[in-house]
């Protein structure tokens, strides 16, 4: 049988949506729409390369297809997300025996620049979460989410996916990266901002909604609301920096290691797989004690100019 146009292109798509289906087992759903998109810029190479069929990706494609989207201005983050999903793609190729081995471990990863996250100064955030509000059941929802975000250090996804049930008194347990789960500690104020949100929860929530947040629908509320809402509250509460859910773990995480020191433990609590995720606080740690003996040691200082 002879393929007519496009038919290959067609088969290509199949096969990357039963992977994706594959994966939705794991994956949360912002992992799923960022290797959707990753996968579909690769299905679109290949169609332009004439590719007969997975059988033919090698490396030397995927280099090129990696070039491409480098000179196309892509981000090294973006850039090494992008070969992350080629490779579990390739190797779910490898698993069905289209492919023998995975090209992808042929390709260099993009060199990552190295931030250092910006955490909020603790006592502008103390008083930016003890700020008055309307207390309406979205005033008690949004700062339920602010404490808990800053209490217990959990991802954007990890607190849009939270269900009633995974509230278990003083601690809350969550399903993180890989579908790993692990159970975090939640501080007394966020506590009480959950147990204030929950009394008013019913006036929003359609029956059966298991969500712990939910918007004014009454279902579940999404990624993208709940970063709205936060850069809502930071301007309507005077916070003269950009707030967004990870800035919120990043204090969580640099706050706590300072007080501290245990990095072992914050490494558990913020459900790092490897330790060197986490040594980055170390390094933020180290900057701000630079900082401060600069600022107050009296043989730090730079002399000031003598007399002539």
């Amino acid at each position: 049988m002879v393929e007519g146009p496009g038919m290959t292109e067609s088969v290509l798509r199949a096969d990357i949506e039963a992977f994706l289906a594959d994966l939705a087992q794991s994956a949360s759903p912002a992992t799923l729409d960022a290797y959707r998109r990753d996968l579909a810029a690769l299905t679109a190479f290949a169609a332009e390369q004439d590719l007969p069929g997975w059988h033919a990706l090698d490396t030397a494609l995927l280099r090129r297809f990696l070039g491409r989207e480098r000179s196309r201005g892509l981000a090294p983050r973006s850039l090494a997300r992008r070969r992350a999903a080629l490779s579990r793609f390739t190797e779910y190729l490898v698993s069905l025996g289209r492919l023998s081995h995975n090209p992808v471990s042929l390709t260099q990863a993009p060199r990552q620049p190295k931030h250092l996250p910006h955490p909020l100064d603790v006592d502008r955030l103390a008083q930016f979460l003890d700020a008055p509000h309307d207390d309406t059941p979205l005033a008690r929802r949004d700062q339920a989410m602010l404490e808990l975000f800053y209490s217990s250090g959990l991802r954007l996804a990890e607190l849009a996916a939270l269900d009633l049930d995974q509230l278990q008194g003083p601690r809350v347990r969550v399903m993180g990266k890989g579908s790993k789960p692990r159970q975090v500690p939640v501080g007394s104020r966020a506590r009480a901002a959950l147990e204030a949100w929950l009394t008013v929860r019913g006036q929003l929530a359609a029956s059966g909604e298991t969500a712990l947040f939910v918007g004014i629908r009454g279902q579940r509320l999404g990624h993208r609301a709940i970063q709205l809402r936060l850069a809502h509250l930071a301007k309507e509460r005077g916070l003269a920096e950009h707030l967004h859910p990870h800035r919120l773990r990043h204090s969580f995480a640099s706050h706590l290691l300072e007080s501290s020191q245990d990095l072992r433990a914050v490494q558990e609590l913020l459900g790092h797989a490897n330790l060197s995720t986490t040594q980055i606080y170390t390094r933020l740690d180290w900057q701000h004690l630079a900082d401060s003996y600069d600022a107050a040691h009296p043989r730090a200082r730079r002399s000031e100019t003598r007399k002539k």
